[in-house]
C-alpha cells in the first residue's frame, strides 16, 4: 500500500468512521501511538505509523499486509 492510499483510507475513516473496505480493515488504536505490536499466536510483529493530517487533526496510521489492516490513532 502507498501513501496516498493509506491517506485516502484515513480520511474516510475520519470522516465517515466507515471501518475498512471489503479487504482492508481499519481498526483504531489509543490516542498518542506511532507503534502498535499486532499479535499473531505467540509471536508479535511492529506496524510503525506515519503522521496524516485530516482536517486540522494530526493522525497516526500504519499498515500491516499480514492482516491486511489499517491502524490508526489520533493525536490530541
Amino acid at each position: 500500500m502507498n501513501k496516498a492510499q493509506l491517506l485516502d483510507i484515513v480520511e474516510q475513516y475520519c470522516r465517515t468512521s466507515v471501518s475498512g473496505t471489503d479487504q482492508i480493515k481499519v481498526v483504531r488504536i489509543p490516542d498518542q501511538k506511532t507503534v502498535f505490536v499486532e499479535k499473531h499466536g505467540n509471536d508479535g510483529r511492529s506496524v510503525y505509523l506515519s503522521e496524516h493530517q485530516v482536517d486540522g487533526k494530526i493522525y497516526w496510521a500504519g499498515y500491516s499486509s499480514l492482516s491486511e489492516t489499517v491502524y490508526i490513532s489520533q493525536t490530541i
